[in-house]
């Protein structure tokens, strides 16, 4: 009974779930925001936002969701990112120093075996593997949402079969400003929008998009994604370029799910194939869906997200 009351929950309870946690990196402590929803010592599930840079207001839609399907869930946005200390140092913008800060959360927020599910979507999909291949041991259950494992595939998948896609005078305009690197020219972002990003980012009208998806870009910290993501669209030129997992995936035993999406900026037949690959793996497809299709599939998504939670726990 102790330690329910310890100082950890009493801090939980008198800031509504928000915890600052110290993490110690290279370049000294930085702190990092979560916030703990819901109450089941069962499933605990840790979400990893994507970006790099972006942050955790992208999932608020599980609001609506979660606490009603008995599921313990906490936001975390990660060092960088806009609701936790933001260092101006490029060396700590490292996949390997992200996976310690993410072991760092999990020991701070109590996480272990028999509870502790982790989700990643986008970047958060890379980093939830990476930290799957060395720490499983301490994993309930992985969620790989919305990323290939292959950098290097994802940029071939972009420029052999979703650039084409695209009016080939837009296409063309837009190779010609990356070739440039005139990446802040406003004209790009305008070209993007209507033509890459409405059919593979939010298959949803621009001046519809949910609040939470307006704010998440708002607040994305550009040096962090052009660090690791690149300035480009089509493809990773940044620390992730090549990153690649292809060849690891047989080494991951926890139960995963793996979500794609129809219309996403993503391969959903890679993504169906990563699920192969995975030893208790299983896909889960959002026919309507694209790269947020958290928010345009929400059905789909939702409901097979909770299903995969209930069927691991009554395992």
């Amino acid at each position: 009974m102790s330690d329910y009351f310890d100082n950890t929950g009493r801090e939980d309870i008198l800031t509504g779930g928000i915890r600052m946690i110290p993490i110690q990196t290279h370049a000294g402590e930085f702190k990092v925001w979560t916030k703990r929803v819901g109450n089941n010592p069962r499933i605990k599930v840790l979400l990893l936002h994507g970006g790099p840079g972006a942050t955790h207001e992208l999932f608020e839609s599980f609001d609506s969701f979660f606490p009603g399907a008995e599921i313990e869930y906490y936001y975390y946005d990660q060092l960088g990112s806009y609701y936790s200390d933001q260092p101006q140092d490029d060396s700590l913008w490292e996949l390997d120093r992200f996976v310690e800060e993410v072991e760092q959360v999990r020991k701070a927020l109590k996480l272990d075996q028999s509870n502790f599910y982790l989700f990643g979507q986008s970047w958060g999909g890379i980093l939830a593997v990476e930290y799957a291949l060395k720490y499983q041991s301490n994993l309930k259950g992985l969620i790989i949402s919305n990323m290939m494992m292959s950098c290097p595939e994802y940029g071939k998948y972009a420029k052999e079969k979703l650039g084409p896609k695209m009016p080939p005078e837009v296409l063309s305009e837009i190779l010609e400003m990356e070739a440039n690197e005139d990446f802040d020219n406003p004209r790009y972002m305008e070209l993007l929008i209507p033509n890459y990003y409405a059919e593979h980012l939010i298959r949803i009208p621009f001046d519809e998009w949910p609040e939470p998806v307006l704010r998440g870009f708002k607040h994305l910290n550009q040096e962090v994604y052009i660090s690791m993501q690149g300035p480009s669209e089509f493809g990773i030129r940044g620390k992730l370029e090549m990153w690649d997992r292809t060849k690891d995936l047989d080494k991951i035993k926890v139960p995963t799910l793996v979500i794609g999406a129809t219309h996403d900026t993503m391969d959903p037949e890679h993504m169906e194939w990563v699920a192969s690959q995975i030893k208790h793996g299983q896909f889960l497809l959002c026919p309507n869906g694209s790269h947020l299709s958290i928010f345009d599939d929400q059905e789909t998504y939702i409901s097979g997200l909770i299903k995969f939670f209930k069927n691991v726990d009554s395992n």
